[in-house]
């Protein structure tokens, strides 16, 4: 298989397990351009992005534009902020506007979930979906899957996981599904109020007690209190929660294994990780920061290999 079986990347339940692998094997060849003196390889010369954020965003955008940059694409960059949004103007309306600009793809980053995929049926242009509300966030878990392979060999038959607000959390569902998918074993850890009642459905092990999640798992992955989702109070206190699902260095070297941790970002240290957690020889966190430019590298160049022109 040279080719995606998709024409956007809109989330990982659209995705086989070929279209995985072969994201993977081309984001190891990026990785090794990124790696060079010289960083960047023409590929992308004649195609035009449009990044368009709805949503605050620092690492996931400046990702994308590295990424991109990297390939050579030309770039177009929009802040909703700073838009006729604000006056108004649809979402069909604005995107629409830039694609009479002869754009070719478009990576989307919208607060409202299927956001990206009501726009794949309205418009030509390529969409990667960079977030939609707390749906999903398909580069997030495919960098995830990635930095584990890197550093576990495989991620089939690995126990991984996912502690914290899950309930409001894109990254944990991607994760979810890209996981199941490469064939590991799932658990998430929190409390009972940020645990959806549909997880069970999704065949993922669901435990409360940090201590004993740490004990299964093979990889960690750390996530932040969504506050800006939250409409009502989901637990007693910021102190409480960390008493109970904060990850310090005294839960890693009292594990009779060794373990990887990883975080999305952006870390709230002291809070959901302690620092010298964050810092540390278990920790893989900056990994997945220069994985995710190959990874993105990778989506970009497929797609617009598919579904623009044949590219050499």
């Amino acid at each position: 298989m040279n080719e995606l079986s998709v024409n956007h990347l809109l989330g990982i339940k659209h995705l086989t397990i070929e279209d995985i692998n072969l994201i993977f094997q081309t984001a190891d060849n990026f990785k090794e351009v990124i790696n060079r003196p010289i960083k960047k390889v023409p590929s992308l010369r004649d195609v035009t992005i449009a990044n368009l954020f709805f949503e605050n965003s620092t690492r996931t955008k400046l990702s994308f534009e590295l990424a991109q940059k990297r390939l050579s694409a030309d770039i177009i960059n929009f802040s909703a902020s700073q838009s006729s949004v604000k006056k108004g103007e649809s979402l069909i309306d604005t995107v629409n506007n830039i694609l009479s600009m002869k754009v070719d793809m478009v990576v989307l980053r919208h607060p409202n979930p299927g956001a990206p995929k009501m726009l794949s049926n309205k418009i030509s242009a390529s969409i990667i979906n960079a977030g939609d509300g707390s749906h999903e966030h398909p580069t997030q878990a495919l960098l995830d899957s990635y930095s584990i392979r890197e550093k576990l060999g495989e991620v089939k038959n690995k126990n991984i996981l996912i502690v914290g607000d899950i309930k409001h959390s894109r990254v944990a569902l991607s994760n979810i599904y890209s996981l199941q998918l490469q064939g590991a074993n799932v658990m998430v850890c929190g409390p009972k109020t940020l645990i959806p009642k549909y997880l069970h459905k999704l065949g993922v092990k669901i435990e409360h007690s940090l201590e004993k999640a740490l004990k299964w798992c093979d990889a960690v992955n750390m996530l932040r209190l969504q506050n800006e989702r939250m409409k009502n109070s989901f637990f007693p206190s910021i102190r409480e929660y960390t008493k109970y699902y904060g990850l310090t260095m005294n839960h890693l070297d009292s594990l009779d294994h060794k373990i990887i941790v990883m975080h999305p970002g952006p870390i709230n240290r002291g809070v959901e990780i302690s620092s010298d957690v964050a810092d540390s020889k278990y920790s893989i966190i900056l990994d997945q920061v220069e994985n995710g430019v190959a990874i993105r590298m990778a989506v970009i160049y497929l797609l617009a290999k598919k579904n623009t022109f044949k590219i050499q």
